[in-house]
């Protein structure tokens, strides 16, 4: 395909979903920061340019467990050295389970912040196709509007996290399976 005709790829990647995908295929025997994102951007391009990848998450909390929150920071040091990344942090809240000393984490706006970037990047015409690496139902609303640009969306889920409704609005699916994603680790 000559570079006049390449189609502008743009990977939209929900940070969270990716890493509890990965973990339910893998256990912990696999480490994100092992995983090749570059790689994989250009695998979901299949013949286009990858002119953007935006990936989703929230800094851990270092008061909590400063060694994955140092290895996390390096994990994303790693993903900004990468040509086009975009690295989207969004707030990390800690919640109390009532009755309890117990707490768990969510992250906060990393959907909202991927279904704006998804939208303006359509109407600014910085893409031909979207590719939405995430299984969440929520974004639907988004790819609507996306598609009244005309632009080609890609769904991209893991098999347990996937909403037939956005696979239904979407152009085209592919579920991440064991095999595709075991060549995308560097050993």
């Amino acid at each position: 395909m000559s570079t006049l005709n390449m189609k502008r790829v743009a990977v939209f990647i929900d940070g969270n979903n990716f890493y509890f995908g990965l973990r339910k295929l893998y256990g912990k025997n696999k480490s994100l920061k092992n995983f090749d994102f570059e790689r994989f951007s250009k695998l979901l391009a299949v013949e286009g340019e990858v002119v953007a990848i935006y990936y989703y998450n929230a800094l851990l909390d270092k008061k909590h467990n400063s060694e994955k929150y140092e290895s996390q920071k390096e994990f994303f040091s790693r993903l900004r050295q990468i040509p086009h990344f975009n690295l989207v942090l969004c707030k990390l809240l800690k919640r109390n389970i009532t009755g309890t000393n117990k707490f768990y984490y969510i992250i906060k706006e990393d959907d909202i912040n991927m279904a704006v970037d998804l939208v303006e990047n359509a109407y600014e015409d910085n893409f031909d196709i979207a590719v939405l690496v995430s299984g969440d139902g929520d974004f639907v609303p988004a790819v609507r509007s996306v598609k009244k640009r005309n632009k080609v969306i890609k769904n991209v889920y893991f098999k347990n996290s996937s909403s037939r409704n956005l696979k239904n609005f979407c152009d085209e699916s592919l579920e991440l399976t064991k095999e595709m994603l075991d060549k995308l680790f560097n050993k």
